[in-house]
């Protein structure tokens, strides 16, 4: 039996089918590729973004009580409480200079101020003129937290707490960070630790914020009283934060937040 042969023109054909199928298939594989590195980066910025703006806690917890409402809501009384950081900032500058404890209010009003490179910055002069502040490593730590930097945050709190064991507002910082990053047993071991040291009416809140998460009304309400006890201001905080909503709708929260 004598073979076949297709015409040139045929022969064309296919061969331009053949590589329209291919370039197709390239075309589809591309695509593939692009949607998932799209993806990939999608999820790693979902991650920074959960990092770098955790919960917002801190600012949450003091931040906010500075605010025209909580002045309001409390008079005078409110807002000194609600300046009680700077309590416990005020307390460990009477164990420095006067140089140390101006770069620590700079690095301290630049951390508030949501600065925290500048923070950072400041806190690193402070610590450079003087290794054994432990104000400095502690207001450098939690601005490292709030920066993604969870490992040297840590480091330099645990640093402050090397230099003074008893400091509250390091103390504090440590269950902050922890609560920051999800490790909630341990934000709320530390939380009771700084009450072992002092009682601060934001690791009571810390504490009733994280029991709040978890709908456990009886523990929310036990640590939330307290710290309204100590700053009458913090019903206003409470009612604009989200950690709550688990357990708002309860008897005992409307009673003591909304009456």
């Amino acid at each position: 039996m004598s073979r076949i042969m297709l015409p040139g023109k045929e022969k064309n054909k296919k061969v331009l089918l053949i590589v329209l199928i291919i370039v197709a298939i390239g075309i589809l594989s591309y695509d593939y590729w692009k949607r998932i590195e799209s993806k990939n980066i999608d999820n790693e910025n979902k991650v920074q973004k959960e990092i770098v703006n955790p919960i917002d806690a801190q600012e949450s917890y003091i931040n906010n009580t500075t605010n025209a409402d909580i002045e309001e809501a409390g008079g005078d009384n409110a807002k000194a409480n609600s300046k009680d950081d700077e309590r416990k900032m005020s307390g460990k500058e009477k164990d420095y200079s006067a140089r140390e404890n101006e770069l620590y209010n700079e690095a301290y009003g630049l951390f508030f101020s949501h600065e925290y490179s500048n923070s950072i910055n400041k806190a690193d002069e402070l610590i450079n003129e003087f290794p054994s502040n432990a104000m400095g490593y502690n207001i450098r730590g939690i601005a490292k937290a709030y920066s993604g930097n969870y490992d040297d945050g840590m480091k330099d709190i645990d640093n402050s707490l090397t230099i003074d064991k008893n400091y509250g507002y390091a103390i504090f910082n440590k269950a902050l960070t922890y609560e920051l990053y999800g490790n909630m047993d341990e934000a709320l071991k530390w939380y009771n630790k700084d009450l072992a040291v002092e009682e601060y009416v934001w690791s009571y809140y810390g504490i009733a914020s994280i029991y709040g998460r978890r709908g456990d009304v009886a523990n929310t309400m036990i640590n939330l009283e307290k710290a309204i006890q100590l700053d009458i201001a913090v019903k206003q905080v409470v009612k604009g934060e989200h950690d709550f909503d688990p357990v708002k709708n309860s008897e005992e929260f409307q009673k003591i937040v909304y009456n």
